[in-house]
């Protein structure tokens, strides 16, 4: 069960790597031009940037703290933090009526959770 947990976290890790570094990496004008991004203009390019760098975090607490076993317990906050992104991008998704990223954003909320339970429970480090 750890190793698949730390599959299913490095998963979880690049996902939100790749997602974070698009946020913050790019000029806020060609992130909204981007045509699967429309939700982007309910927010502020701060707003916008702030998100990607939770997500940029969220990814190096899915796998830092366990790997050097430096406070351990992150790894699971940094789990249930993104499935409170996760959330957030449901409820964004779903007031805009963009029914087809809902389904993305449950499987990542699903597999965010499912890290996030097992290593507060049955399999912390």
């Amino acid at each position: 069960m750890n190793v698949f947990l730390w599959i299913l976290a490095g998963v979880l890790a690049a996902f939100f790597l790749a997602a974070g570094l698009g946020k913050v990496g790019r000029p806020y004008d060609k992130v909204r031009a981007n045509p699967n991004m429309k939700w982007v203009e309910d927010f502020s390019p701060g707003q916008l940037k702030l998100l990607g760098t939770a997500e940029l975090l969220g990814a190096l607490g899915l796998i830092l703290p366990a790997a050097l076993d430096i406070a351990p317990i992150l790894t699971p906050l940094a789990a249930s933090g993104l499935a409170v992104i996760m959330i957030g991008a449901i409820v964004t998704h779903a007031r805009r009526k963009e029914n087809q990223p809902i389904v993305l954003n449950a499987i990542v909320l699903v597999v965010a959770l499912v890290v996030a339970i097992f290593r507060f429970g049955p399999n912390s480090f």
